[in-house]
């Protein structure tokens, strides 16, 4: 009798470390980055598993939200408001925001968001994240290094990539390259119904088995990274651990660098 439930508590072990545990990736979306002219846009800030559609984190109040354009930083954060976001399994606490982009070159969008605690992991989590839209395809601060405490500096331009084309980033924490640093990267695979605040149910995209869906490269001794981009949409990559806190609050903090990027076929 205590040899079985030896071995079925040892089943049920092996079985629970089998389950996949996809990526946190935070999200800042809106459907269109590379812009032919100015006017306004819809910004969605979610806390996700974007391949998957999966389970979305409540997100709190972020500690900084704000745009750089032309060098010049303007803070956002008191536009923001909260929402809530329907993924496949769960609805989690999000926000919105709308933005008008006037003139052309690139916005650099930042969050800095609230500190997340993973009870799963025991761990607290802080995805300090980029995206960038550009207007007119004039280049002005898509390579800038923002001075984020963990941060993805791109060295493509992540609004001007086709289908095909490698992109590639530099890791930095505190403004320094982080040498082999590991990098989560995931396919938006259910595409954000902006009206609905939710995920779309259709996938795009079909993993074959669970390392396709979050997929991990790691940089090299310079900190930089390279990845060939398969299929058109919304990829992020996604740092982990390379900022400078390592603690909150008494517990163990995953300080991520986060970066959004869109590929387009070519036609």
């Amino acid at each position: 009798m205590k040899k079985t439930i030896f071995v079925s508590l040892g089943f049920i072990v092996s079985l629970l470390f089998s389950i996949p545990a996809f990526a946190h990736f935070q999200m800042i979306y809106t459907p269109e980055i590379a812009l032919e002219k100015g006017g306004e846009i819809d910004l969605k800030l979610v806390f996700t598993h974007p391949f998957e559609a999966g389970h979305t984190m409540d997100m709190g109040t972020p500690l900084e939200f704000f745009v750089v354009h032309k060098e010049k930083k303007t803070d956002l954060l008191d536009t923001l408001k909260p929402i809530t976001w329907t993924s496949l399994t769960n609805s989690g606490k999000a926000f919105e925001t709308s933005y008008k982009l006037k003139g052309m070159g690139d916005w650099v969008f930042c969050l800095v968001p609230a500190y997340y605690y993973d009870e799963g992991e025991g761990i607290y989590m802080q995805q300090i994240t980029k995206m960038i839209v550009n207007t007119v395809g004039a280049p002005t601060d898509w390579d800038a290094e923002i001075g984020l405490p963990a941060e993805i500096v791109p060295l493509d331009k992540p609004y001007a990539l086709w289908t095909g084309n490698v992109f590639r980033g530099i890791v930095k924490s505190a403004g320094k390259p982080v040498p082999f640093a590991e990098v989560e990267v995931e396919y938006m695979n259910h595409m954000p119904m902006m009206d609905k605040n939710a995920f779309a149910k259709e996938a795009k995209a079909e993993a074959p088995q669970d390392a396709f869906v979050t997929m991990c490269i790691k940089a090299d001794s310079a900190g930089e990274f390279a990845f060939g981009i398969p299929k058109a949409g919304w990829w992020g990559f996604a740092a982990l651990g390379v900022g400078p806190d390592t603690q909150h609050d008494g517990k163990e903090l995953s300080q991520d660098a986060v970066i959004w990027i869109k590929a387009v076929d070519m036609k």
